[in-house]
């Protein structure tokens, strides 16, 4: 099978990114459709045309201001401080360098106050992007496995899978928040005791508008997670790849993330926001239940690809 070149991955996934802002509106306005349909059809139909108009608004400013201010939400939720002063010099000679080997504008560098070995790229595109580590990551791996990192992290600049993942994100909270506002409304506003006294209204239409309601509301926070996950797990390997392109070191990058396997089996992990996981180069998040829930591929795997190249 021919390799993609990167300048392929790069149009594809800003292809992609725009495919998926339309499956979010088409999610969202069906999903909105729906609930407003249960809130008519138990109340009165100018409660379905104003759940209507509010949840579209809504759906707008949460996709413009999260997509807009993703970097700083995610920098927020853990702590993260800018990488100032001859501290970091290293750490932004490095980046510097990368940058430099990748043909992209320099991020805005950000440490993270954990002990765990970690990083993570986010931002919407090149031009308005941040890495931030670990301050576990400067002090415990060398200037190559630094490199190797950080060669992983503008990857996923370079390629533009911060601006995907981050639409990804959208619609799992998108869709969550309204799953969530059905499911209350439903059982703590009497919605499910309201079919059988609007019979003159259409009580069977009822019924069947809340089982769809229901169904939908468990069934698509889950699906929109999975996908999440799986694109997640398949960018992890791309930008494996990307880093070795541009350091054209493997061992830099497959003795960092031994170093990460090796200090999660001694040690807990940093709690993060579940949200932010998928951004880690290794999931922060310990022990997860099934494999299709895992964020990240296994990091044995990923180093035996990297030793194999």
């Amino acid at each position: 099978m021919d390799r993609i070149s990167f300048y392929d991955q790069i149009e594809s996934n800003k292809r992609n990114s725009w495919i998926l802002v339309f499956v979010v509106l088409v999610t969202l306005a069906f999903l909105s459709i729906t609930i407003s349909a249960v809130l008519g059809a138990a109340y009165d139909w100018s409660v379905m045309f104003l759940f209507f108009i509010f949840s579209t608004v809504f759906n707008i400013a949460y996709l413009l201001v999260t997509y807009y201010k993703s970097a700083d939400i995610a920098l927020s939720s853990v702590g993260a401080y800018p990488a100032e002063g001859q501290k970091f010099q290293q750490l932004n000679n490095v980046v510097e360098e990368m940058v430099i080997a990748g043909g992209i504008p320099k991020p805005k560098v950000y440490v993270m106050p954990s002990p765990d070995i970690n990083a993570f790229a986010t931002g919407r595109d090149p031009e308005h992007s941040v890495v931030c580590v670990t301050e576990g990551a400067l002090q415990k791996l060398d200037r190559n496995e630094l490199q190797g990192v950080i060669a992983h992290e503008l990857t996923h600049v370079r390629n533009y899978d911060i601006r995907f993942v981050t639409l990804v994100a959208v619609m799992v909270g998108l869709v969550s928040i309204l799953s969530q506002l059905f499911l209350r409304s439903m059982w703590y506003g009497g919605l499910h005791g309201r079919g059988g006294d609007r019979e003159g209204r259409g009580g069977g239409l009822m019924v069947v508008l809340l089982l769809a309601g229901l169904v939908l509301s468990i069934v698509a926070p889950l699906i929109v997670k999975l996908v999440q996950l799986a694109i997640s797990r398949k960018r992890e390997y791309m930008a494996d790849a990307g880093g070795v392109e541009l350091t054209r070191y493997p061992e830099g990058l497959a003795s960092a993330l031994e170093k990460i396997r090796d200090s999660y089996k001694t040690g807990a992990r940093t709690q993060v926001n579940s949200a932010v996981a998928p951004l880690f180069i290794a999931d922060p998040v310990k022990d997860r239940f099934l494999a299709i829930f895992q964020t990240h591929p296994p990091i044995d795997e990923r180093i035996k690809a990297l030793r194999n190249m």
